[in-house]
């Protein structure tokens, strides 16, 4: 067996693990995973929560006590998650100490229902970041046009933040922007800016998904011929506005003032399409400074037969470039792709999140003590 994740991680590919669970924790293969497979951090979503709560019985004490308590549904999720993350971050806290503060970090999502309520959204990602209680954590902020703000007052505020739901450069841009916006009012409440640290969530699986349907739909020599480059295309060129933003006069104020880059994470790295090699979206996005968090399935396949040359995306721009074009000319708005995934995005995790609140209350109910 090749030791993939090892020259990755060499690569500046930071390997976060895209799940979080209860038994995870308690059985010690989170730790076995940080120790054996070079993870350094965690993300968790509102879909993972609620896998993890919907299975198994780790969570019985905790949702008994809580039962017992007669709080509310929403109270009950929140403790449950943020112990979670909590245990998490100490597991981790060795790596934040040994990458000075880099890696070795856990996120966790604000209420998926407050995607479009920056005021909410900036009190929840004050509210998780008291009761965490960790300075290994991520506040994770979708960006949408009202999450944008609020990133910039979360960070503003010194908390770290993982930024979510990215599909398109245009949007990537304004999150880089609000990220320097935030740091610069972090300079002006004089707080240490070292202590600050952002990652920007760039989706990739789902960006083919639905340019391949599209391309499907059209059924031609050409839509064939195109099928599978749109989302590696789409990140090879974010990775290239990234490098443009930090390297203007603006960064560097913030960098020789103590600031530290927003790495760019490389999310939905899972493989959907099974014509695809599965470890695509690991082995096509290799450069520096980077985040790519994976799935479970993921990591062992990369393990097991990743192909890592080195950097995949110097030199790739212009192709990255001519690929999307090409798909744009062929009627596929890029616009409108971009916009359906950031609404089918926060769909998805409302849909999860109420799916958690159902299940929890489920088990509140199963669990409650007998009166008298």
């Amino acid at each position: 067996m090749t030791d993939a994740l090892k020259r990755l991680s060499e690569e500046g590919v930071a390997i976060w693990l895209d799940d979080l669970s209860r038994k995870r924790i308690t059985s010690g293969n989170l730790a076995e995973l940080i120790d054996q497979q070079h993870v350094v951090g965690v993300t968790t979503n509102p879909t993972i929560f609620q896998k993890a709560i919907s299975q198994g019985d780790g969570y019985d004490q905790q949702l008994s006590d809580l039962a017992a308590r007669k709080v509310t549904v929403e109270e009950a999720v929140r403790m449950i998650t943020t112990a979670d993350v909590r245990d998490a971050a100490d597991i981790l806290h060795p790596v934040f100490d040994a990458t000075d503060g880099q890696d070795g970090r856990v996120s966790i999502e604000v209420d998926p229902r407050l995607a479009h309520n920056t005021k909410a959204t900036v009190a929840e990602a004050k509210q998780l970041a008291w009761l965490v209680d960790r300075p290994n954590t991520l506040i994770k902020i979708p960006a949408t046009e009202a999450g944008l703000p609020a990133i910039t007052e979360v960070i503003g505020l010194g908390i770290s933040v993982n930024v979510t739901l990215i599909f398109s450069l245009e949007r990537y841009r304004k999150v880089m922007d609000a990220y320097l916006a935030g740091l610069e009012k972090a300079k002006e409440r004089g707080l240490d800016l070292s202590l600050i640290r952002s990652v920007a969530s760039f989706f990739v699986s789902r960006v083919d998904t639905e340019i391949d349907r599209r391309l499907d739909e059209l059924g031609t020599d050409e839509s064939k011929a195109l099928r599978g480059k749109a989302a590696v295309a789409n990140a090879r060129l974010a990775y290239q506005a990234y490098e443009e933003v930090f390297s203007t006069s603006r960064w560097t104020a913030l960098e020789s003032a103590g600031a530290n880059k927003q790495r760019p994470l490389w999310a939905s790295t899972g493989v959907k399409d099974p014509a695809y090699k599965d470890t695509m979206y690991v082995d096509d996005l290799v450069a520096p400074n980077t985040v790519n968090t994976m799935p479970e399935a993921t990591l062992f396949a990369v393990e097991d037969h990743g192909d890592i040359t080195g950097n995949t995306i110097a030199g790739t721009y212009e192709q990255a470039r001519a690929d999307l074009d090409a798909i744009e000319r062929l009627g596929i708005s890029y616009d409108d792709v971009v916009q359906v995934l950031e609404d089918e995005g926060v769909e998805k995790f409302e849909a999860s999140w109420n799916d958690l609140l159902k299940s929890t209350q489920a088990e509140l109910e199963r669990l409650a003590p007998s009166e008298g």
